[in-house]
């Protein structure tokens, strides 16, 4: 399977600006053109495996990963350095529950203030007295 930046792109489920901007990051490689004319330049081609990256970095960010830490996933090259694999998923996983607690109390806060409102008709509403204020 060969295909075109567009292709790869398509794939990915991402766009053409995504799949360049990866390759300016180093997370994809950039291959050769090939064929074409002295005019046209030629086209550059993508296979399996460049497919199979981008949609890893695109899993990897579903789950919550910056670029940076992507970036060094894909050196570990599957398997060769589990520790720090788990490392950085024990990173992640600190930050996602950092963010459900957070998550969490905004939850807690607005459902208190959301029975402040239903308890009674007259006065100022409390959901938009506690967002003036």
């Amino acid at each position: 399977m060969t295909a075109t930046i567009a292709g790869l792109a398509r794939e990915g489920g991402v766009g053409v600006e995504t799949v360049r901007y990866y390759q300016r990051r180093g997370l994809l490689r950039t291959p050769g053109k090939t064929g074409g004319s002295a005019l046209s330049g030629g086209i550059r081609r993508y296979d399996a495996d460049d497919v199979r990256r981008l949609r890893f970095i695109r899993s990897a960010q579903a789950a919550g990963f910056t670029l940076e830490q992507i970036g060094e996933l894909l050196d570990l090259d599957a398997g060769q350095d589990r520790a720090r694999a788990r490392a950085l998923a024990a990173e992640r996983i600190a930050a996602l529950d950092e963010k459900i607690a957070e998550l969490q109390g905004a939850r807690a806060s607005l459902a208190k203030l959301a029975s402040a409102c239903a308890a009674s008709d007259t006065g100022p509403c409390p959901i938009i007295e506690a967002f003036e204020g």
